[in-house]
Protein backbone atom coordinates (compact mmCIF):
# COMPACT_ATOMS: atom_id res chain seq x y z
CA UNK A 1 0.00 0.00 0.00
CA UNK A 2 1.37 3.43 -0.91
CA UNK A 3 0.67 6.93 0.37
CA UNK A 4 2.43 10.28 0.36
CA UNK A 5 4.05 12.53 2.96
CA UNK A 6 4.35 16.14 1.82
CA UNK A 7 6.96 18.13 3.76
CA UNK A 8 5.89 21.23 1.85
CA UNK A 9 3.47 22.28 -0.85
CA UNK A 10 6.00 21.71 -3.62
CA UNK A 11 7.13 18.16 -3.06
CA UNK A 12 5.80 14.86 -1.78
CA UNK A 13 7.66 11.70 -0.92
CA UNK A 14 6.05 8.34 -1.58
CA UNK A 15 6.36 5.97 1.32
CA UNK A 16 5.08 2.48 1.90
CA UNK A 17 2.86 1.04 4.55
CA UNK A 18 3.81 -2.28 6.06
CA UNK A 19 0.96 -4.70 6.78
CA UNK A 20 1.57 -6.57 9.99
CA UNK A 21 0.99 -10.31 10.01
CA UNK A 22 -1.00 -9.96 13.20
CA UNK A 23 -3.93 -8.63 11.16
CA UNK A 24 -4.27 -5.49 13.29
CA UNK A 25 -4.22 -3.25 10.23
CA UNK A 26 -1.73 -1.10 8.40
CA UNK A 27 0.96 0.74 10.29
CA UNK A 28 3.67 3.05 9.03
CA UNK A 29 7.17 1.66 9.17
CA UNK A 30 9.28 3.12 11.96
CA UNK A 31 11.56 4.91 9.49
CA UNK A 32 8.56 6.61 7.89
CA UNK A 33 7.53 8.00 11.28
CA UNK A 34 10.88 9.68 11.96
CA UNK A 35 10.33 12.87 9.96
CA UNK A 36 6.73 13.69 11.03
CA UNK A 37 7.59 12.83 14.62
CA UNK A 38 10.55 15.20 14.59
CA UNK A 39 8.41 17.92 13.00
CA UNK A 40 5.87 17.45 15.81
CA UNK A 41 8.64 17.69 18.41
CA UNK A 42 9.90 20.84 16.69
CA UNK A 43 6.43 22.43 16.90
CA UNK A 44 6.02 21.26 20.49
CA UNK A 45 9.25 23.01 21.50
CA UNK A 46 8.07 26.17 19.75
CA UNK A 47 4.84 26.11 21.78
CA UNK A 48 6.76 25.60 25.02
CA UNK A 49 9.21 28.38 24.12
CA UNK A 50 6.70 31.06 23.17
CA UNK A 51 4.10 30.02 25.74
CA UNK A 52 6.67 29.95 28.53
CA UNK A 53 8.01 33.34 27.49
CA UNK A 54 4.49 34.80 27.66
CA UNK A 55 4.20 33.48 31.21
CA UNK A 56 7.53 35.09 32.09
CA UNK A 57 6.37 38.37 30.57
CA UNK A 58 3.09 38.40 32.51
CA UNK A 59 4.82 37.58 35.81
CA UNK A 60 7.31 40.36 35.11
CA UNK A 61 4.51 42.82 34.42
CA UNK A 62 2.90 41.96 37.75
CA UNK A 63 6.21 42.36 39.59
CA UNK A 64 6.42 45.94 38.32
CA UNK A 65 3.15 46.93 40.07
CA UNK A 66 4.57 48.18 43.35
CA UNK A 67 1.30 49.95 44.25
CA UNK A 68 -0.78 46.79 43.77
CA UNK A 69 1.33 44.07 45.37
CA UNK A 70 3.36 44.01 48.56
CA UNK A 71 7.10 43.47 48.32
CA UNK A 72 6.74 39.90 49.60
CA UNK A 73 4.13 39.17 46.93
CA UNK A 74 6.33 40.67 44.23
CA UNK A 75 9.30 38.55 45.33
CA UNK A 76 7.08 35.46 45.15
CA UNK A 77 6.12 36.49 41.61
CA UNK A 78 9.78 36.91 40.74
CA UNK A 79 10.57 33.40 42.01
CA UNK A 80 7.69 32.07 39.90
CA UNK A 81 9.06 33.99 36.90
CA UNK A 82 12.45 32.31 37.26
CA UNK A 83 10.84 28.88 37.44
CA UNK A 84 8.61 29.49 34.41
CA UNK A 85 11.63 30.77 32.50
CA UNK A 86 13.16 27.31 32.67
CA UNK A 87 10.58 26.13 30.12
CA UNK A 88 11.68 28.40 27.25
CA UNK A 89 15.32 27.89 28.20
CA UNK A 90 14.85 24.13 27.95
CA UNK A 91 13.08 24.46 24.60
CA UNK A 92 15.79 26.78 23.29
CA UNK A 93 18.56 24.30 24.03
CA UNK A 94 16.73 21.36 22.46
CA UNK A 95 15.63 23.36 19.42
CA UNK A 96 19.19 23.32 18.06
CA UNK A 97 19.59 19.56 17.47
CA UNK A 98 15.89 19.12 16.69
CA UNK A 99 15.91 21.78 13.97
CA UNK A 100 18.91 20.20 12.26
CA UNK A 101 17.27 16.77 12.54
CA UNK A 102 14.15 18.09 10.81
CA UNK A 103 16.28 19.55 8.02
CA UNK A 104 18.11 16.25 7.51
CA UNK A 105 15.11 13.93 7.75
CA UNK A 106 13.11 16.21 5.48
CA UNK A 107 15.75 15.97 2.78
CA UNK A 108 16.49 19.68 2.75
CA UNK A 109 20.18 19.21 3.54
CA UNK A 110 22.27 16.12 4.05
CA UNK A 111 23.68 17.37 7.33
CA UNK A 112 27.17 15.88 7.93
CA UNK A 113 27.10 13.14 10.53
CA UNK A 114 29.74 14.87 12.64
CA UNK A 115 27.70 18.07 12.71
CA UNK A 116 24.54 16.22 13.65
CA UNK A 117 26.23 14.34 16.48
CA UNK A 118 27.89 17.57 17.63
CA UNK A 119 24.54 19.37 17.61
CA UNK A 120 22.95 16.77 19.85
CA UNK A 121 25.92 16.75 22.22
CA UNK A 122 25.91 20.56 22.36
CA UNK A 123 22.15 20.73 22.88
CA UNK A 124 22.14 18.18 25.70
CA UNK A 125 25.21 19.74 27.32
CA UNK A 126 23.55 23.14 27.12
CA UNK A 127 20.41 21.71 28.71
CA UNK A 128 22.46 20.25 31.57
CA UNK A 129 24.24 23.58 32.11
CA UNK A 130 20.92 25.44 32.29
CA UNK A 131 19.35 23.12 34.84
CA UNK A 132 22.50 22.61 36.90
CA UNK A 133 22.94 26.38 37.18
CA UNK A 134 19.30 26.69 38.23
CA UNK A 135 19.65 23.98 40.88
CA UNK A 136 22.84 25.56 42.27
CA UNK A 137 21.84 29.20 41.90
CA UNK A 138 23.93 31.87 43.61
CA UNK A 139 27.00 29.62 43.79
CA UNK A 140 30.35 29.64 41.96
CA UNK A 141 29.22 26.47 40.20
CA UNK A 142 26.21 28.26 38.72
CA UNK A 143 28.37 31.20 37.67
CA UNK A 144 30.79 28.82 35.93
CA UNK A 145 27.96 27.03 34.14
CA UNK A 146 26.42 30.26 32.91
CA UNK A 147 29.76 31.45 31.60
CA UNK A 148 30.23 28.22 29.64
CA UNK A 149 26.64 28.46 28.41
CA UNK A 150 27.23 32.03 27.22
CA UNK A 151 30.18 31.03 25.05
CA UNK A 152 28.38 27.94 23.75
CA UNK A 153 25.43 30.08 22.69
CA UNK A 154 27.83 32.49 21.03
CA UNK A 155 29.37 29.75 18.89
CA UNK A 156 25.93 28.41 17.89
CA UNK A 157 24.75 31.93 17.08
CA UNK A 158 27.60 32.40 14.63
CA UNK A 159 26.82 29.01 13.11
CA UNK A 160 23.17 29.80 12.41
CA UNK A 161 23.92 33.28 11.12
CA UNK A 162 26.51 31.83 8.75
CA UNK A 163 24.13 29.09 7.63
CA UNK A 164 21.39 31.58 6.82
CA UNK A 165 23.57 34.17 5.11
CA UNK A 166 25.58 31.59 3.14
CA UNK A 167 22.44 29.83 1.95
CA UNK A 168 20.71 33.05 0.93
CA UNK A 169 23.79 34.19 -0.97
CA UNK A 170 24.64 30.92 -2.75
CA UNK A 171 21.61 28.66 -2.47
CA UNK A 172 23.57 26.10 -0.43
CA UNK A 173 23.53 24.23 1.83
CA UNK A 174 19.87 25.24 2.31
CA UNK A 175 18.30 25.66 -1.13
CA UNK A 176 14.75 26.84 -0.23
CA UNK A 177 14.76 30.58 0.39
CA UNK A 178 12.23 30.27 3.19
CA UNK A 179 14.43 27.76 5.00
CA UNK A 180 17.58 29.85 4.57
CA UNK A 181 15.67 32.88 5.88
CA UNK A 182 14.43 30.82 8.81
CA UNK A 183 18.00 29.84 9.71
CA UNK A 184 19.05 33.49 9.61
CA UNK A 185 16.13 34.54 11.81
CA UNK A 186 16.94 31.75 14.25
CA UNK A 187 20.45 33.15 14.53
CA UNK A 188 18.97 36.59 15.23
CA UNK A 189 16.77 35.03 17.93
CA UNK A 190 19.99 33.85 19.57
CA UNK A 191 21.38 37.38 19.44
CA UNK A 192 18.24 38.90 20.98
CA UNK A 193 17.93 36.18 23.64
CA UNK A 194 21.57 36.60 24.63
CA UNK A 195 20.96 40.34 24.94
CA UNK A 196 18.06 39.62 27.31
CA UNK A 197 20.52 38.01 29.72
CA UNK A 198 23.03 40.82 29.24
CA UNK A 199 20.42 43.53 29.82
CA UNK A 200 18.95 41.69 32.81
CA UNK A 201 22.31 41.20 34.56
CA UNK A 202 22.09 44.37 36.76
CA UNK A 203 18.83 43.09 38.25
CA UNK A 204 20.70 40.92 40.78
CA UNK A 205 22.46 43.74 42.65
CA UNK A 206 19.47 46.04 42.24
CA UNK A 207 17.13 43.44 43.67
CA UNK A 208 19.52 42.84 46.55
CA UNK A 209 19.42 46.56 47.33
CA UNK A 210 15.62 46.52 47.17
CA UNK A 211 15.47 43.66 49.68
CA UNK A 212 18.01 45.27 51.98
CA UNK A 213 16.62 48.82 51.95
CA UNK A 214 12.96 48.28 51.16
CA UNK A 215 10.75 49.73 48.46
CA UNK A 216 11.44 53.36 47.57
CA UNK A 217 12.05 55.45 44.48
CA UNK A 218 15.77 55.08 45.06
CA UNK A 219 15.62 51.28 44.95
CA UNK A 220 12.67 50.82 42.56
CA UNK A 221 13.39 53.24 39.71
CA UNK A 222 16.82 51.79 38.68
CA UNK A 223 15.32 48.29 38.81
CA UNK A 224 12.36 49.41 36.69
CA UNK A 225 14.67 50.97 34.11
CA UNK A 226 16.68 47.75 33.82
CA UNK A 227 13.51 45.75 33.30
CA UNK A 228 12.26 48.24 30.71
CA UNK A 229 15.50 47.90 28.73
CA UNK A 230 15.25 44.13 28.93
CA UNK A 231 11.67 44.20 27.58
CA UNK A 232 12.91 45.62 24.27
CA UNK A 233 14.89 42.44 23.59
CA UNK A 234 12.05 40.28 24.88
CA UNK A 235 9.61 41.80 22.39
CA UNK A 236 12.16 41.32 19.63
CA UNK A 237 12.43 37.61 20.48
CA UNK A 238 8.64 37.32 20.29
CA UNK A 239 8.55 39.00 16.87
CA UNK A 240 11.36 36.81 15.52
CA UNK A 241 9.77 33.62 16.86
CA UNK A 242 6.48 34.48 15.18
CA UNK A 243 8.24 35.34 11.91
CA UNK A 244 10.25 32.11 12.04
CA UNK A 245 7.19 29.96 12.66
CA UNK A 246 5.37 31.73 9.82
CA UNK A 247 8.16 30.90 7.39
CA UNK A 248 8.23 27.27 8.47
CA UNK A 249 4.47 26.86 8.20
CA UNK A 250 3.55 28.93 5.13
CA UNK A 251 6.83 28.66 3.14
CA UNK A 252 6.00 31.82 1.16
CA UNK A 253 9.09 31.74 -1.04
Amino acid sequence: MQFFICPDKFSCNQVSVKRLNSGKGNLMQLADLAYPTMVYFHLFLFVLWLGGDVGVFLAGQSFRKRTVYSLDQRIALLKLLVLIDMTPRTAWALMVPVSLSVVKLGGYWDVPAALMVGAWIAGLAWLWLVWDAHNHDMTPRAARNRKIEFWLKGVITVGYLWLGIQSLATGAPLAPTWLASKALLFGLIFVAAIMIDVAFKPVGPQLGKLLAEGSSDETEIPLRRTMDRTRIWVMLVYALLIATSFLGSVKPF
